[in-house]
């Protein structure tokens, strides 16, 4: 049980609030985030809540969905540096989706260090699948990709694209859109997102 004075200083930092806004900047509903975390729904309200002050493992399950350090949560927004080094040691995959296994790719975030990004940077593996059954997918703003390795289908809203290594193209992700390997070998892209 917390002392009124820990749970005083540790309601400085707002927790619960960065979280919430982290959440509702990607529009993600407290379900699919507790999908993501393996974490209840219910855990994550009472943390955003400020009800509960989570543990340093639970807020680094939390921060790795958000791409964001545990720096974010706990640094005075007054002294936030705009620089972050992301050592491929320290990255994590993850699939298109939680907890699945005919995901068509997987990805990597690349500035998960970096606090009140202005972009999302990511290496994505592709794998081969039907193109029939892609899941399209959208969200706010522009993506870039430059694909590294392989070669890459991309469906935008009815359009199919095929993209060499050395190609790249920039969309609007407002447009349906989804990805698969069209080589015999593997396909990496570098994915940029902006808001």
């Amino acid at each position: 049980m917390l002392t009124s004075t820990l749970s005083e200083g540790l309601k400085n930092y707002s927790i619960g609030e960065k979280l919430r806004t982290l959440r509702l900047r990607k529009k993600m509903g407290l379900v699919e985030l507790g999908a993501h975390t393996g974490l209840s729904p219910a855990l994550l309200s009472k943390i955003e809540r400020g009800k509960l002050f989570p543990t340093l493992p639970t807020l680094l399950r939390i921060a790795m969905v958000f791409s964001v350090g545990l720096e974010f949560f706990f640094t005075d927004d007054r002294k936030r540096r705009v620089l972050a080094i992301a050592r491929k040691k320290e990255r994590l995959k993850f699939p298109e989706r939680p907890n699945a296994n005919d995901a068509a790719y997987l990805f990597e975030s690349l500035d998960f260090g970096a606090v009140e990004r202005k972009l999302s940077a990511y290496h994505a593996e592709f794998r081969r699948v039907d193109p029939r059954k892609i899941r399209p997918h959208l969200h706010a703003g522009v993506e870039f990709i430059y694909v590294t390795a392989g070669k890459l289908g991309l469906r935008v809203g009815a359009e199919d694209f095929h993209l060499e290594s050395g190609d790249s193209i920039y969309f609007d992700s407002n447009v349906p859109h989804g990805y698969w390997n069209v080589s015999s070998r593997k396909t990496t892209a570098l994915v940029v997102t902006v808001p």
